[in-house]
């Protein structure tokens, strides 16, 4: 049996930054844990249609600042400012606090987001889209956006067979076990008729280098294509010369 790591947690701290950032003494460590599993869950329950990449949450002092980075931000700030009021409401009255202050960032490039991604492969998946069409569609979409390599796989009762089994598909390179490689991970899963299906994104989208750290709402620059003179002709002697004498008679 393969034994994975997860892609973001191998490289916490060494090139990702961690979703939650606070110090708890020794009693207090383990709530806020548990705090932080239960705003995330709620929120993307709740905002799952606004398209949720990530959610960090920020504590100083008794102030607990979360951020939402969201494909569709208009959907969670709402009408005049009304639907991230809601939502700061909900948060404060699930974890019994006052000191809660929600900001929302968009996401820069959808087409590039691994949890985007994976979330979009299983809506496709839930309409009865065929899944090699979907995951090949989606892997189009991403190296056309610039990145150096996608891999998706879907797990389950796939086409409504009877036994579930694993299908994937992988382009360009997926260094996994380098850790300056910015690789991101995404999962989602599809509740279909058959039941369901799991869907799982990873995204490379290129080396970093010493010092820097990852950040996914950097538009991904695309690398200027080499030049490759190893199969293109040397001109011969004579054209050399005619190329030479040609501006001075024209002169």
């Amino acid at each position: 049996m393969g034994q994975k790591t997860h892609p973001t947690g191998f490289r916490v701290g060494i090139i990702e930054p961690w979703v939650s950032t606070w110090f708890a003494k020794k009693g207090q460590y383990a709530k806020n844990i548990a705090q932080d599993a239960q705003i995330r869950k709620f929120i993307k329950k709740k905002l799952y249609t606004a398209g949720v990449s990530r959610i960090n949450i920020a504590r100083k002092a008794n102030n607990v600042n979360i951020t939402v980075v969201t494909a569709k931000p208009g959907i969670v700030v709402g009408r005049g400012g009304q639907g991230i009021d809601e939502l700061r409401a909900s948060v404060q009255k699930l974890i019994k606090t006052n000191a809660v202050t929600i900001d929302v960032v968009e996401v820069a490039r959808i087409d590039v987001d691994a949890q985007l991604i994976a979330e979009n492969i299983a809506l496709q998946l839930e309409k009865r889209i065929a899944f090699r069409r979907a995951m090949k569609q989606a892997m189009q979409r991403t190296m056309r956006a610039g990145v150096q390599g996608i891999k998706v796989m879907v797990s389950g009762r796939l086409g409504g067979a009877e036994i579930a089994r694993s299908e994937w598909a992988k382009e360009g390179r997926i260094p996994l076990q380098t850790l300056r490689a910015d690789v991101q991970y995404g999962f989602a899963e599809a509740d279909t008729v058959m039941g369901k299906i799991g869907v799982k994104v990873w995204v490379f989208k290129g080396d970093l280098l010493p010092g820097e750290k990852a950040d996914q709402n950097v538009k991904i620059k695309k690398a200027a294509p080499k030049e490759n003179n190893r199969f293109q002709r040397r001109p011969r002697r004579n054209e050399q010369q005619e190329a030479q004498s040609a501006p001075q008679q024209q002169a």
